[in-house]
């Protein structure tokens, strides 16, 4: 089950944790969105859920130039 919810703010303190073979899901991701130099991410941003309200997050999700960020997730919200 996924959350729906849109970015509304600038993604701040973004950091690369896996890139390429450290990645576990690179063969389904280059399968499904390409080939590209995939990295892992994460980052905090103001996001508004599916009921409206709004809250701080920790985002994580697969990041390719040429393909760009794929499969956004919340890891944990921070307020």
């Amino acid at each position: 089950m996924s959350i729906q919810f849109d970015v509304i703010g600038e993604l701040t303190n973004v950091e690369t944790f896996a890139v390429g073979r450290g990645i576990r899901e690179l063969g389904r991701l280059k399968r499904t969105y390409g080939q590209g130099r995939w990295r892992k991410r994460k980052g905090i941003a103001r996001i508004r859920l599916a009921d409206g309200s709004e809250r701080t997050a920790e985002l994580h999700w697969y990041e390719a130039v040429g393909v760009g960020r794929k499969e956004i997730k919340i890891k944990r919200y921070l307020d």
